[in-house]
Formats: C-alpha cells, structure tokens, sequence
C-alpha cells in the first residue's frame, strides 16, 4: 500500500495556549477528507495538568505558569530544549485503535534514540519511553470523532530543574531524561528528521513540509482535501 500523504509543519518556539487552541479548532473543522498534520514546536516554560490532572502534583511551580488541559494523563513540563510533538490523525483513516496507536509513537522514539545506540524501553500501564528508568518522552494525547491531537514531549537537549517542581506524570520520585544526558546530539535540529523518519515509517506517512500554520486561524488548513494517495 503506497503511503499516505501528510503534512509537516515546525511552528519554531511558541507559547503553549495558542497552539493548544489552534488544534482544537483544526480537529474541530477537519472533514474525512482534509489531509493529516504534523506539529512540531519547542514550547515556552509551562507546567500542563491533564484532564484528570490533580492540582496537589504541582508541587511548587514558582514563576513557571500552570495550565489545565483537554489530554489525557498527570502533570508534565514543557520548555526550551524539548521536541514536541502534535500528530493531526484521522484513525479511523489509518485503521488504528487508541493503544496501538500510543505504541507506535512509543517505537517511534524508541527507533530515534537507536540511532545513537542509546537502548530505550516502553511501560506497560505508563505510556511514555524510559531509559534506565527514567523517563526521556512523555504522552498526553486526546481523541475526537476518531481524530487525534495532543502528543509527544520528547526531552532532547534541556534545563530539566522544573522536573523537580512536579511529580512528573503523577508519578513521585520519578527520575526525568535527556537525549542529551544519555550521550546523544546536543542539537534538536540533529534529532528533529530522525524522529520524523521513524513517526512517517511507523505510521506509513509520506510527509511533506509546509510552513507553520496561522495560529490564530488554522480553518483552511482543516479544510484541506487529502490526495489520492490517501486512499484506504
């Protein structure tokens, strides 16, 4: 089957909130044929509760603000030096259940940080990647009419101290990583076509870059038709 056409957008270093409401409304908007997206953007300091984000793992944020979001999952950070990662899905499309499709983001990561023979691993009942057990990706994601937003935090080359304002993912004790700190490249630019390559591979993607979307109205990038290629 010939790969499904996809599009990638690197939206550069952005406050959380616009970009959270951009998805909203571009999977809100999306018909069955608009093509599927990719996001990637490095986040300004922010902490992120879930939906079922209890307050009390916040542990001392300080000058770090704290937002409560629509995905799944605890607490976690975002900040300078982290990939984040927003698949714009259609699983219905891609014929994927919701835990096969954590997985595969999972093997995606799992496949980047092979490339500098850097052994990583999944948790049964923890989505997230870990190496020695320490956490390096982290997953929050949200499905609508089958169609998926929210992602992938990936820690490549940052600050991790506002790790330890939080219980990471809900998670006490929980020891954090870097791409960088496991002896890999110090430059998100090195890690950024390496985990794209194995996202596009795991999920059968053809990707194609675009430039960063307007954020403030991402409507007619929802209303883009698929191609051909595209077809189940």
């Amino acid at each position: 089957m010939s790969p499904r056409q996809a599009i990638v957008r690197d939206l550069g270093r952005q406050p959380y909130e616009p970009v959270w409401r951009a998805m909203q409304r571009f999977t809100d908007l999306r018909g069955d044929d608009s093509i599927d997206e990719i996001w990637m953007v490095e986040h300004e300091p922010v902490f992120t509760l879930g939906q079922a984000g209890k307050p009390e793992h916040v542990l001392l944020p300080g000058d770090i603000p704290v937002l409560h979001v629509d995905r799944g999952g605890q607490v976690t950070y975002h900040g300078p030096g982290q990939i984040v990662v927003y698949p714009l899905l259609d699983l219905r499309r891609l014929k994927l259940g919701v835990r096969e499709y954590v997985c595969r983001i999972e093997q995606a990561v799992i496949d980047t940080l092979a490339e500098w023979n850097i052994g990583a691993a999944r948790r049964n009942g923890a989505p997230g990647v870990y190496v020695n057990d320490a956490k390096v990706a982290a997953l929050g994601i949200r499905v609508r009419r089958g169609c998926t937003f929210h992602g992938l935090a990936f820690n490549a080359a940052m600050d991790l101290e506002p790790f330890g304002r939080i219980n990471p993912c809900g998670y006490a004790g929980l020891r954090v990583t870097s791409v960088l700190d496991l002896g890999g490249p110090s430059s998100m630019e090195a890690i950024k076509p390496v985990l794209l390559d194995a996202m596009a591979t795991r999920f059968g993607l053809a990707l194609q870059p675009a430039p960063s979307p307007d954020l403030a109205d991402p409507r007619p990038l929802a209303a883009a038709p698929s191609s051909s290629t595209q077809a189940a």
